[in-house]
Formats: C-alpha cells, sequence, structure tokens
C-alpha cells in the first residue's frame, strides 16, 4: 500500500497561522492583566478586612482604637516597622495590633497591598509606604503636637465615641500609613513641612495629587491610581470593607482664610 504524503505548509500559510494567533494574543492579554488586577485588588480587599478585625481586638483589650503613631518609644516585640531614614522613631499601628511579630518579609504581608506601584530602593522595603493608611482622626497620635497635626494627637477613639461607624473611615489604600483629611483636599488649613514622612500619605487615583509635591516613586500611585478605574479600597470603622472610586474621598474646601468651610463628603474622615 502506498504511503500517504502530508504537504507542509506554505510561507503564506504559516504567516497567516502566525497573524491569527497574535490576534488572539493581543484579545486575551487585557483580559488576563484585568482578570490579574481583579484577583489583587481582591487579596487587598481581604488585607484591610483582617486588619479591621485586628483593630476591634485591639479596642475589646484596651478599650480604645491602636494609636496611628507614639513616637520616641523603646523598640517593640518584633522591631520597628519603620525606617530611621525615612520615618519617625516609635510604634505605629502595626506594632499595636500584633500585624508584626517578626521582621521577616513572609510575616508582614498583611501590611502589602498586592497592587503597591511604590517603586524605590529603600522605600519599597518600608511597609509604611505605598500601603495602608489608618484614619488619624480615629487613631490619634500620643504627645503629637506640631502645628500641621494639630487636631490629631491621643487618646485614640473607641467605636463607641463614632457617631456612623458604618460610613467613616478607617483604613484605606494609602501613599503612606498615616492620612487623614487634610491630604485629600487641595486646601488644607495648614501647609505640612518638617520630616520627609508628613505629606506624603494621599489617596491613589485622587485628581488632586497631580498638583501635589511627590517623590518620583509615588507618581505612579498617586496620579494613575492603584486599582482598576482609580478605585480604592476601604474599610471602615464598622469592620466592613468596600471598593469605591478615588474621587469621593475628596474633601472640598469653600471660602477664604478664616471663612474656609471644608465640605466632609462620604465616607467620612470625621467621627462626627
Amino acid at each position: 500500500m502506498q504511503a500517504m504524503r502530508f504537504r507542509g505548509l506554505t510561507l503564506v500559510e504559516l504567516l497567516v497561522v502566525i497573524a491569527v494567533i497574535a490576534m488572539l494574543a493581543a484579545l486575551l492579554l487585557p483580559v488576563f492583566h484585568s482578570a490579574r488586577e481583579q484577583a489583587r485588588a481582591t487579596v487587598c480587599q481581604a488585607h484591610i478586612r483582617e486588619l479591621a478585625i485586628e483593630f476591634h481586638q485591639y479596642e475589646t483589650e484596651h478599650e480604645m482604637l491602636p494609636y496611628g503613631i507614639w513616637t520616641m518609644r523603646p523598640p517593640p516585640p518584633g522591631g520597628y516597622v519603620c525606617d530611621s531614614r525615612y520615618d519617625m522613631p516609635g510604634w505605629y499601628w502595626p506594632n499595636f495590633i500584633g500585624a508584626v511579630r517578626h521582621q521577616s518579609r513572609r510575616d508582614r504581608k498583611i501590611l502589602e497591598c498586592p497592587s503597591r506601584r511604590l517603586r524605590e530602593s529603600g522605600l519599597s522595603d518600608d511597609v509604611l509606604w505605598g500601603n495602608y493608611g489608618v484614619n488619624r482622626s480615629l487613631c490619634r497620635s500620643a504627645a503629637d503636637i506640631a502645628p500641621y497635626r494639630q487636631g490629631f494627637p491621643g487618646p485614640p477613639l473607641s467605636t463607641s465615641e463614632i457617631r456612623h461607624p458604618g460610613s467613616t473611615l478607617l483604613l484605606v489604600d494609602s501613599g503612606y500609613a498615616l492620612i487623614c483629611w487634610w491630604d485629600v483636599t487641595a486646601e488644607p488649613p495648614k501647609r505640612y513641612s518638617g520630616s520627609l514622612p508628613i505629606g506624603t500619605a494621599y489617596i491613589p487615583g485622587l485628581a488632586i495629587n497631580a498638583d501635589r509635591e511627590l517623590l518620583p516613586a509615588q507618581i505612579d500611585d498617586a496620579i494613575g491610581g492603584r486599582h482598576a478605574n482609580k478605585t480604592v479600597n476601604v474599610g471602615f470603622a464598622d469592620g466592613h470593607v468596600d471598593r469605591m472610586q478615588a474621587s469621593a474621598l475628596g474633601v472640598e474646601a469653600t471660602g477664604d482664610g478664616d471663612e474656609t468651610m471644608y465640605h466632609n463628603r462620604a465616607p467620612l474622615w470625621e467621627p462626627r
């Protein structure tokens, strides 16, 4: 019996096959990218939910939320989360809630947003930068009397003192670990000055970030946004977590000088 012979592909047919594969890849890559980013945003949301649980466990034991920062204290168990090159030395909220028990990367994963876009030697290893921020109107700071932080000294509040815990922000995707409503308005009551971290907090993707002084490593995250469609994950004082447009977290200022009024939209930044 005569053996069957198979004809190979011509050059034109091969080019057509390659073109079809390239077209399919071009169509599928955005889908894969979107699915990957969605998965990262979901993990980020889970991190914030778990942190919110640890905040409330701390409150149950101490009858108040943890301090945002308490400076000039001896090293906490597990060591400082801050980096003396960039941060004020002291205990930060991750130390109070026990989120950092060791200084291993694996142990600190809960403090890291999977979509983090901060890329700079040194800062990229500092979990206080480019991950999650706590609302300093709730988690206040001990002995914090600098004029540009007036209104945020401790002790922190308890959730029983918050009038609307279901709409008051506790944790959020942020440029720095301490954030307040001053950081989300184009006209804060007083401009920040002083040490490097002060004024580096922002909501990723908020429009006013384009007019702020930013470090080169922060620009993509602050202006381009961290999650798809410039959304952020927000943890509320009652423990629930939601994904919102960055624009929803801005605070608008009207009037001039002593007549300036600030419109605190939803979610609420202040416990009123």
